[in-house]
């Protein structure tokens, strides 16, 4: 094996790696392992890395004909090649399942017209062989987030290159500011988001859309400064080393923290909670966890961040009194 270190792997050049590697391998009954890492320009290490993933590929979700290849450390073999090269056919879910998806794609707004019709007609197609199938998938329906028009003006304003007005809401400090921002880019990570530089922070900021309460087309250019785009195949938030490092502890019932928060590290604490250290470019964000956890958690530190979150535990706690004690003499709202 080459000894070369295995690069960091990009999902999409891999799978697309992968998909002409198929053709390849059928085309050339056991070709050898150095030969073909050097025809896809990759290493050795890497090329086993894929043939690793190819066996658990197939033409269905279920299993059964699954690409049966292997290799001796020298050349790579494919077992079953007339097997998978049958022509395709869909199952009644999976052609449920694929016309569901075509008709809501085909309903997201910003999709070219184009696009849209192409779509339309493929989409035609499929029910048309999927026969009763297509029926089934007819009493299904999934609905986008209500950003539609928020997602239109700000596919406009990048095909344009224009800037954008919003009036944004922030959950992490409850309130809601104005600012204009340079759009780069749209990504969707369980959300959708717009990544942009904003005018206000003069940062890269990234905006979820059904957050935005309000949104205005600029006539101003928009003018980003030069910045590398960010992988963000793991995720929004990655936290830079750079960033003040928080410490907080959790009991067994605030776990998950270390699950949906990206951290350093989370030790093991004998009660069967953790301690986890996490870094962030707003610590004062977090003040929100804390009030969530309740007694399942706390900040440890920085002392500041940890005194914040217990004044504005008191400052809860005292409103929701006074909220009883008005309650109890008759002049509060009752449900």
């Amino acid at each position: 094996m080459a000894g070369k270190p295995v690069r960091p792997v990009n999902a999409i050049d891999q799978t697309r790696r992968m998909l002409s590697l198929v053709t390849y391998l059928r085309e050339r009954p056991g070709a050898r392992v150095e030969d073909v890492a050097r025809a896809f320009g990759i290493t050795e290490d890497e090329l086993v890395s894929d043939l690793d993933v190819l066996p658990m590929c197939g033409t269905s979700f279920r299993g059964g004909d699954l690409l049966d290849i292997d290799t001796d450390g020298e050349r790579i073999w494919w077992h079953n090649p007339d097997d998978v090269a049958e022509p395709l056919r869909l199952a009644s879910d999976e052609a449920t399942a694929l016309l569901v998806a075509a008709r809501a794609v085909s309903t997201l707004p910003g999709l070219r017209e184009g696009d849209r019709q192409a779509l339309l007609r493929a989409t035609a197609k499929v029910e048309a062989a999927a026969g009763e199938a297509a029926g089934a998938s007819a009493r299904l329906s999934v609905t986008f987030e209500s950003e539609g028009g928020v997602f239109a003006d700000v596919d406009r304003a990048i095909s344009e290159r224009r800037r954008l007005w919003i009036r944004y809401y922030s959950p992490a400090r409850d309130e809601v500011t104005e600012r204009e921002i340079d759009p780069i880019r749209l990504v969707s990570v369980g959300h959708t988001y717009v990544e942009a530089w904003c005018r206000r922070s003069e940062a890269r900021r990234t905006f979820r859309l059904d957050r935005v309460a309000e949104i205005k087309i600029l006539d101003e250019p928009s003018a980003p400064p030069e910045i590398e785009l960010r992988d963000l195949s793991e995720g929004l938030v990655q936290p830079a080393a750079e960033d003040p490092e928080v410490v907080v502890e959790v009991g067994p019932g605030g776990r998950w923290v270390a699950e949906y928060y990206p951290h350093d590290s989370a030790d093991e604490l004998p009660d069967g909670g953790l301690r986890i250290s996490l870094r962030t470019p707003d610590p004062t964000s977090l003040r929100r966890l804390a009030l969530r956890l309740g007694r399942d958690g706390r900040i440890v530190a920085p002392p500041e961040l940890a005194e914040s979150a217990r004044q504005a535990a008191r400052e809860a706690l005292a409103a929701y009194d006074g909220i009883e004690a008005q309650d109890a003499q008759g002049n509060g709202i009752r449900e």
